[in-house]
């Protein structure tokens, strides 16, 4: 084991560390929940953008949708949380399927506006249908009992639960991207006319990853309404896709960390500034968002993972 690796290993301890004790050094338990639930968001898309080389202006369909169902299910229906987000999961995932299905056969622009197209469609849907309480939206959604056992009503044990979610969900993404499935969309991400003479069905992985992606696009979602108690509009808007490439590139594409990141740096400003300039902090972001791209093209992570290997081989290599 390199001491790059070691440290990043040491790193991801201590933040675990820090996060088990967040509630106890006075941390808002939902802020942070709100966090963890974006940072599986931007993880999800970064497992499509940064591994597959597909760019999705969609994702938000995805997000938006599970936490609708979700929250009708467990406000209408009476199902308990675990069976609440399990539901808006699964639909994400088989909305993923129908999109995935429909777009993967396009490349570059022409696959992002498929995407972004269908995600609007959704959005009207939203709008429209009955149950998901228009602009409105749905409101008031119960946290309920998990397995019946486990009262979710206080903002701790939320807390865990999201948390265990979150460690659950950054472990699966790790594991898919080390398996030989997840070399095989690196591969396809580099160089899919190789992909092919080698005999691989391209399409079949990048739907699959597409699926992926948007299921656990969808748990994010369907976490976000059981910590909040709503689901709305702005859950499914078009904008929403666009903060989460937002998050996946200031943070750092093809990273592990880096979306986490991203997604705590946007939520942090988003949570500081909303109420000293309002509106603005979109401005705000969009700025720092610039000099990101100028000053950090591969994003926050991106680039101290490129500084530590330059160290790494001057020290190998002192001669050079």
């Amino acid at each position: 084991m390199t001491t790059t690796d070691k440290l990043i290993r040491f790193t991801y301890i201590a933040l675990l560390i820090l996060a088990l004790a967040a509630p106890m050094l006075g941390l808002y338990p939902v802020f942070v929940m709100k966090l963890l639930c974006f940072a599986i968001f931007a993880a999800a898309f970064n497992l499509l953008l940064g591994f597959t080389g597909l760019l999705s202006f969609g994702h938000a369909a995805f997000f938006g949708s599970a936490a609708y169902v979700t929250g009708w299910f467990i406000k209408s229906q009476n199902f308990t949380p675990e069976l609440g987000v399990l539901a808006g999961a699964v639909a994400a995932g088989l909305i993923g399927l129908v999109v995935g299905a429909v777009a993967i056969r396009r490349q570059g622009i022409y696959f992002a506006m498929i995407t972004l197209a269908i995600a609007q469609m959704v959005y009207f849907v939203c709008l429209q249908a009955p149950f998901t309480g228009g602009e409105d939206g749905l409101q008031g959604v119960p946290r309920g009992e998990l397995f019946g056992l486990l009262s979710l009503k206080s903002a701790n044990a939320m807390y865990y639960v999201v948390l265990a979610v979150f460690v659950g969900c950054f472990l699966a993404i790790s594991r898919i991207v080390h398996s030989p499935f997840g070399q095989v969309l690196k591969m396809i991400r580099e160089n899919e006319p190789r992909a092919i003479s080698l005999g691989y069905n391209v399409d079949r992985y990048k739907l699959l990853a597409f699926v992926l992606s948007a299921t656990l696009a969808g748990l994010a979602g369907s976490l976000k309404t059981l910590v909040m108690g709503f689901a709305t509009l702005s859950d499914v808007h078009w904008s929403m896709s666009g903060e989460v490439i937002l998050m996946t590139l200031l943070g750092g594409v093809g990273t592990f960390f880096g979306p986490v990141l991203g997604a705590g740096i946007v939520i942090s400003l988003q949570n500081l500034l909303a109420d000293k300039v309002g509106s603005w902090v979109t401005v705000i972001i969009g700025v720092i968002f610039v000099i990101c791209v100028l000053a950090f093209r591969k994003g926050v992570v991106g680039e101290l993972q490129a500084y530590l290997e330059r160290r790494r081989r001057a020290a190998a290599n002192p001669d050079a």
